[in-house]
């Protein structure tokens, strides 16, 4: 009998399977459902920068006026927004703690140092289990280099690290020139996992209305080559730092190469979007039934598969693979 259990930012799951943070994991009865289903844990629905700094935008709107110069009440306005904001998740967490066996994974979504560090301290207080990072700093100002940013980075990780003890997990975009550099910056200042990858939002022009719109909110198929790559090579080098797969798990045979590539975890959220929340059943299945077919016992096992086909040369993974298919195109 295949053993799924897998040790993912020292905690213990009964699968690989994470439900990643997105609207299935952003209220009590969903997650439970995911949880008795069979979800290994699940990440929470994250807490946005930008949504609280919007909310306090257009709260500073409505009360502008005879209030714009009372300075002490709009501390307190902040406050307020802030403290309500963390008081839905804490209580979301309690509530989902009481009826779960399975990791609950906190999530912020954040830009900036600012005060996310008391707002990881106020999840772990509230019973999260872990907390994962979700970074966006997406730069489009020709003054900002590529240190400067990851800088911010690493003050945002190392901030937060400061201030809680339960696991950290920064979840990353694949759009680092160094990013084995960048992961190894934060192994040192004690991150314990790395999700590979996060989606950014890319807006598109509706030509009919002439309006802007979001592109394809789901991942692709196909966008699984790139965590698979990284996981891949990276899975060789960390020591401390656990992986965990995302973006474009869609099929069963891509679940089980995130693992084969080395991950401790994958997280899967467009696949239960377009197939329902039950098809956590037929990844954890082809799962069990393939390393039963390849009399393999448990993950590490799984592991040891890929490592045997690991190349040494980790280019083959790189841009010599394009040459090796693509030499020839245009003779």
């Amino acid at each position: 009998m295949a053993n799924l259990k897998t040790k993912y930012l020292g905690l213990e799951l009964k699968n690989p399977l994470i439900v990643g943070s997105s609207g299935l994991t952003a209220k009590a009865e969903s997650i439970i459902q995911l949880a008795e289903i069979g979800a290994g844990a699940v990440v929470l629905k994250s807490i946005f920068e930008e949504e609280i700094q919007k909310e306090y935008e257009e709260a500073f709107k409505k009360e502008i006026g005879e209030l714009q110069n009372n300075l002490e009440y709009l501390d307190y306005l902040d406050y307020e927004i802030k403290d309500e904001r963390l008081k839905k998740t804490a209580d979301l967490i309690s509530e989902v703690k009481k009826s779960c066996d399975i990791p609950i994974i906190a999530s912020i979504n954040c830009r900036s140092v600012g005060e996310w560090f008391a707002y990881a301290a106020s999840l772990q207080t509230a019973g999260a289990d872990a907390l994962e990072l979700n970074i966006s700093i997406n730069s489009t100002s020709p003054t900002e280099n590529a240190s400067k940013i990851t800088e911010q980075y690493i003050n945002i990780v190392r901030k937060v690290k400061e201030y809680v003890k339960i696991p950290v997990s920064v979840k990353l975009s694949p759009y680092f020139t160094d990013l084995p550099h960048v992961i190894s910056q934060m192994e040192e200042i004690g991150v314990d996992g790395i999700v590979l990858f996060n989606r950014f939002y890319n807006p598109d022009f509706d030509l009919n209305s002439l309006s802007l719109k979001p592109t394809q909110v789901y991942s692709n198929p196909n966008d699984y080559v790139w965590p698979l790559r990284w996981t891949s090579i990276l899975s060789k080098q960390l020591n401390s730092v656990d992986i965990s797969a995302s973006t474009g798990v869609h099929s069963t045979d891509s679940f089980i190469k995130m693992l084969v590539a080395g991950a401790s975890t994958v997280q899967v959220v467009s696949a239960l979007y377009k197939n329902g929340n039950t098809y956590i059943l037929d990844f954890l299945s082809a799962l069990k039934d393939w390393m039963e077919k390849n009399n393999l016992e448990d993950l590490d096992a799984v592991k040891g598969v890929g490592k045997k086909l690991f190349p040494k040369n980790s280019e083959l993974f790189e841009r010599v693979q394009f040459m090796k298919y693509f030499g020839g195109f245009n003779e």
